[in-house]
């Protein structure tokens, strides 16, 4: 259960901040849906607007990585977390955008794996391989 309000359409319609993010919310995805997220972002609309504009950049603006290797960073990144919420959200989205089973359960390999070997570095402090630092 949310520890906040989840905003409803009606509501949202009643305040002009968050109708507008809404609204470009819509528009930018081609759907009528409002997930919770954004709804329960809705009781600040600063924050929401925020959100948005940064998600909205980083995930459909222009850049290096294609729409689905963005998705799957971000579902490898909420696996580390552990936000059960962004997995889901996400993993529809990779979807959405061509992510295949077997893609999915390569993705869930790797994580698993990098999950296990971070877990063993930093159990023994391995130190970094002097090769292995960028930039120096």
């Amino acid at each position: 259960m949310a520890t906040v309000r989840l905003w409803t359409d009606n509501e949202a319609e009643n305040d002009p901040a968050v109708k507008a993010v809404f609204d470009d919310i819509r528009r930018a995805r081609g759907s009528d849906f409002i997930n919770n997220f954004w709804r329960a972002l809705a009781n600040d609309a600063a924050t929401l607007k925020r959100t948005w504009e940064s998600l909205k950049a980083i995930m459909g603006g222009e850049g290096a990585l294609d729409p689905l290797t963005r998705e799957l960073i971000y579902i490898a990144v909420s696996a580390a977390n552990g936000c059960s919420y962004c997995i889901h959200s996400h993993t529809a989205a990779a979807k959405q955008k061509g992510m295949t089973d077997a893609q999915h359960m390569q993705l869930l390999a790797i994580i698993g794996m990098a999950s296990e070997t971070n877990n063993l570095v930093n159990a023994m402090q391995v130190p970094v391989d002097r090769e292995f630092l960028v930039g120096e």
